[in-house]
């Protein structure tokens, strides 16, 4: 069954505008109207709940252009900052904003805004942030790309502190003649084991555990593509992948621009200290599609996404994925006989992609549209979220748009999801930030801040596979290029 979630309900607090108060706080100006209306504002960060570590919110006035002069009244406890609108965004420095915050835990910052219209000044009605003390890990990593289809020039995979406005590079393909990098996935949001791909020149599969770089060889007589997207066991001793035969074509006449799908596929693990991989038939067969693997955090389940096989392209449309999964024992590397059906989307008429499960193993995290596998091309996909104690399954309105939702991952503390949107104008995908209280409710989600709020206005590239990390990736583009261009690579066997 699939309910509704209602948005949780955080008490607000009641603040009179009046003319004393904006006397005070602003020097000399009479103020001549109260709006009973909050004010919009780009980024809409009105009602959000942040962490406490979360860099400043730097925003503006939708209407900048009715207005010569604005300030904005930030208010937590006894603390209290007056803020210009310079160049017409209202920016607050570092050191203002962390005394804000630490006299709001636990409860919220309120934001007041005058403007100055044709000597007439106007007051809005407060708004709020909430803030929670469930901190957040401090970087993000991503992917930057043109969303493109066929052809790209610059990407790279990047991490962001949270905490600052700082973008580094982890591995870009200026060094690597253009080539593509993709798929980057951490262990338990460790910086120091993951893994990312490099295809065409110099290709294959980056392993980095601490200071080692190793460079993989991943395509066998037995699979039918280099191994393509990965989730960590927790102990770090094996990665489950799918391998795929995917195509794409393009709509003339539909709302979504772009088809991608796969001809056929199967999941597979990695055993990373023997460079071998194996499977079951239970994820290796003909009659059935497998992708999307994902271990629980025990590392005793593998969840999966799984469609009876049908004739591509022909019938791409009739394509459903369920959630599914099986037992798996890392000791003897043997699987369960039996496959668990979580969540039957295709009876719904729905497929499912990117099953995540919280670190918490409370709930799984997962994205629900029409039809196919490849939901980021699709503007109806939102996320959903299963209770994996008594299987309910809920949609997170408060987190969905008439956009694409769909790459999320979690926190390592479980009480914050990040996820990928194209809300902002139904193209670039950006990456929004949503606090999940104990119970999985949800709050209002915020865009990742930025030192200039016109930045992703600004921006040609998109956000791709947002994953939190629980501290600075290390390695540097140069060890990275160094490894893919100079070391000939282990090639992988596949063991039965």
């Amino acid at each position: 069954m699939i309910v509704k979630m209602q948005k949780s309900r955080i008490p607000h607090l009641l603040f009179c505008i009046g003319l004393c108060f904006f006397w005070a706080c602003t020097g000399n100006i009479n103020i001549d109207e109260n709006l009973n209306k909050i004010p919009q504002i780009f980024p809409d960060y009105t009602g959000i709940t942040v962490p406490e570590n979360i860099a400043p919110l730097h925003f503006k006035l939708a209407n900048s252009c009715d207005y010569t002069e604005a300030y904005a009244i930030f208010e937590s406890g006894s603390e209290e900052v007056k803020v210009k609108a310079r160049e017409k965004q209202f920016a607050i420095g570092e050191s203002a904003w962390k005394k804000l915050i630490e006299n709001a835990q636990n409860g919220a910052i309120e934001v007041k805004i005058v403007t100055k219209t044709e000597e007439k000044w106007v007051a809005y009605k407060p708004f709020q942030f909430f803030v929670s003390p469930d901190r957040v890990d401090p970087y993000i990593a991503y992917r930057l790309i043109e969303p493109g289809y066929e052809t790209w020039n610059e990407m790279g995979i990047y991490q962001r502190c949270v905490e600052t406005f700082k973008q580094t590079e982890i591995a870009t393909n200026k060094t690597m003649d253009y080539n593509c990098v993709n798929c980057h996935s951490f262990c338990m949001q460790s910086p120091d084991t993951m893994l990312f791909h490099i295809r065409k020149d110099f290709g294959g599969t980056l392993v980095m555990r601490g200071n080692k770089i190793e460079k993989l060889n991943t395509k066998t007589p037995e699979t039918m593509s280099p191994l393509v997207y990965p989730s960590w066991h927790p102990s770090g001793n094996f990665v489950a992948f799918s391998v795929n035969s995917t195509k794409q074509m393009f709509h003339t006449s539909d709302r979504n621009r772009i088809e991608v799908f796969d001809y056929k596929s199967d999941v597979v693990i990695y055993d990373v200290e023997k460079h071998e991989i194996f499977s079951t038939p239970e994820l290796f067969s003909k009659s059935a599609f497998e992708t999307f693997p994902t271990f629980s955090p025990d590392g005793k389940t593998l969840y999966f996404c799984s469609a009876d096989s049908v004739t591509i392209p022909d019938d791409y449309e009739k394509v459903r994925y369920n959630l599914c999964s099986i037992t798996f024992d890392p000791a003897s590397r043997q699987f369960g006989e039996e496959v668990d059906t979580l969540v039957n989307a295709s009876i719904m008429g729905k497929s499912i992609s990117f099953p995540r499960v919280s670190p918490d193993g409370n709930f799984l995290m997962f994205t629900l549209f029409n039809y196919g596998n490849f939901s980021i091309w699709h503007r109806e996909a939102d996320l959903y979220l299963l209770s994996l104690a008594d299987k309910k399954v809920t949609a997170l309105d408060i987190l969905n748009s008439t956009e694409t939702e769909s790459y999320h991952s979690w926190s390592s503390n479980s009480r914050w999801v990040v996820f990928s949107s194209r809300r902002l104008d139904g193209l670039y995908t950006r990456p929004f930030i949503a606090h999940i209280d104990k119970n999985g409710v949800p709050s209002k989600p915020f865009v990742l801040p930025q030192n200039d709020v016109d930045y992703y206005t600004q921006l040609l590239k998109s956000y791709n596979i947002p994953e939190f990390v629980k501290g600075k990736v290390n390695v540097t583009p140069y060890q990275v290029s160094n490894t893919a261009r100079n070391e000939k690579g282990i090639d992988v066997q596949f063991k039965n």
